[in-house]
């Protein structure tokens, strides 16, 4: 692959920088016509994509037969697979990766390591080589709507030594690791999946804070860096987000920091970029400021039109070809430094992947274990431990819309469900995430009968929904403090209803999580996670319940 270079045409080139990602369970005319006309490097994996574990398995080794000028070069095959509440890969037979802030209220980067290991060997086997992953944002902003447990908590020192043993597991393994939001998306209220973010510190705060993680990332040598849709006003005086930015990804990720690894540009889809200078001059500007890699996840005709514009940019002089084989080599020195391990690991015959991808008395022990060690005890007036003769109202949040970062799971699995294998009587009550006032109305009247009330909360985006904090305002003017109010996302939840009884955190609504909890609440199991942000003053990280 080192003689790769010479051989091909500035097409060719180009297309290697690019990885776009279409719709459906198979290989469609859109992922053809990218590959065989354009040339594209790689393709990413979104749940669209994903059926079944052997039909995935079928889709991997089905492109990378795909028709292309120089099949020689493997396709990288990518994915956002962070675990938690963002899993591409949350399928039967599939094993439940648990998400970062879980990992980071466990506070065990053995765990991490082994977690990073069990998902790279499921993606290896379902032909996936590139993962956008680990997210290594601090997320030290309450009101942050879009990184929040997807980071392993606030503190730097220990975002980047879960970072580092993320990349670890992954790397060792032989799937490519990600280390994401470069230069840091962790203390932003703006989604950029809908518009500009800024980060407005200087240079001493981002270099203790925001920059940490990255530093140490760089020094473990992680193989890839994802840019951020974020203004840094400290690193770029102009109003472009990092991932436009020369002085950042060029002078700052480059110069100051030393990287010389593959930087690969979130999607540029984005609103951030898209709704700004749009996709065809972000892909011009991202590669003028340094990214190596463009990602342009979905619509084929932004795709076309961002491959042809870096190609006219070049024609044109804009670009000079020199520049572009810079991140031309840099993209094949990366397939040439995983692919062998990749297609060693990767067979590529769908019919003798194994149903399930790791046998469940592996995975589950440690998705188990990890799971208990997360459970987070912050505030108990006295409800801990349930009576499991007596009955328990649960009241439950559905999902019922996607958010920008993560969609609902496919087997919906309650923490009713996981309680009446301790309880004899469990009633669940089922709301919205928005619960509409004819919702709340109905809770409380039925709450008038039950002595031992669970109410879960989730939070997808910033801060609670006004209706799940009105019911359990309203729940403990009733009830006084005999409410247990759980949080199965953000932490912060309690900031909106801080006289309640009692509070615990997971950090995600998944089985494995929500069967820790039920031990938690009868007794069965003492809670060992500590808080991976500060709540307050009064909760600050590190923090748990004795």
């Amino acid at each position: 692959m080192e003689k790769s270079l010479s051989k091909l045409s500035l097409e060719e080139k180009i297309g290697q920088l690019f990885i776009c990602g279409f719709d459906g369970f198979e290989a469609d005319e859109q992922i053809k016509t990218l590959t065989k006309d354009y040339h594209i490097g790689g393709t990413v994996y979104f749940r669209r994509n994903v059926e079944s574990v052997q039909q995935l398995a079928a889709l991997s080794a089905s492109l990378q037969a795909l028709p292309r000028s120089h099949p020689e070069l493997p396709l990288f095959i990518s994915i956002d697979q962070e675990g938690g509440m963002v899993a591409r890969l949350d399928h039967e037979g599939m094993s439940r990766i648990p998400g970062n802030m879980t990992l980071g209220a466990a506070g065990d980067v053995g765990l991490t390591e082994a977690a990073a290991v069990l998902a790279a060997k499921e993606m290896l086997a379902l032909g996936i080589n590139f993962n956008f992953a680990p997210c290594i944002d601090v997320n030290n902003n309450p009101s942050n709507p879009v990184i929040g447990v997807r980071s392993f908590g606030e503190d730097p020192l220990k975002v980047a030594e879960h970072g580092n043993a993320a990349i670890r597991g992954y790397q060792q393994t032989g799937v490519i690791a990600t280390a994401k939001h470069f230069p840091g998306h962790g203390d932003t209220a703006v989604d950029s999946h809908r518009g500009l973010a800024v980060v407005p510190h200087d240079k001493e705060r981002l270099s203790q804070i925001e920059l940490l993680p990255f530093r140490e990332a760089i020094n473990a040598g992680v193989d890839a860096i994802m840019t951020a849709h974020v203004i840094f006003p400290a690193f770029e005086p102009e109003e472009i987000p990092a991932t436009l930015s020369r002085r950042v990804l060029t002078d700052l990720l480059r110069g100051e920091l030393g990287y010389e690894g593959v930087i690969v540009t979130d999607c540029l889809e984005m609103h951030a970029i898209s709704k700004s200078c749009g996709i065809p001059e972000g892909a011009v500007q991202a590669i003028e400021a340094g990214a190596d890699i463009v990602l342009v996840s979905h619509t084929l005709t932004d795709q076309i039109a961002a491959i042809q514009a870096v190609h006219e940019a070049v024609l044109s002089g804009r670009l000079s070809e020199q520049r572009i084989d810079q991140s031309v080599e840099r993209v094949l020195a990366l397939k040439a430094k995983r692919m062998a391990e990749f297609t060693s690991s990767y067979g590529g015959d769908p019919a003798s992947v194994p149903v399930p991808l790791t046998p469940p008395e592996e995975s589950g022990a440690l998705l188990t274990r990890i799971a208990e060690r997360s459970v987070t005890l912050v505030k108990d007036e006295g409800n801990l431990p349930l009576s499991c003769n007596e009955p328990v109202l649960v009241i439950w949040p559905e999902l019922r819309h996607r958010t920008e970062v993560d969609e609902p799971a496919v087997h919906q699995y309650t923490l009713g469900d996981a309680l009446r294998l301790y309880v004899e009587r469990v009633v669940q009550s089922v709301i919205g995430t928005h619960p509409t006032d004819e919702e709340i109305l109905a809770v409380l009247n039925q709450s008038a009968d039950y002595e031992q009330i669970v109410v879960v909360t989730y939070t997808a985006e910033g801060a609670i929904p006004e209706g799940q904090s009105r019911l359990i305002e309203a729940l403990n003017q009733a009830h006084g403090t005999n409410i247990i109010a759980v949080s199965t996302r953000n932490p912060y939840d309690i900031l909106a209803f801080p006289d309640t009884g009692t509070y615990l955190c997971l950090y995600e609504n998944r089985s494995f999580s929500l069967d820790a909890l039920a031990k938690v609440l009868t007794g069965k199991l003492t809670p060992g996670g500590k808080l991976p942000v500060g709540l307050n003053e009064r909760y600050p990280v590190g923090y748990r319940m004795s």
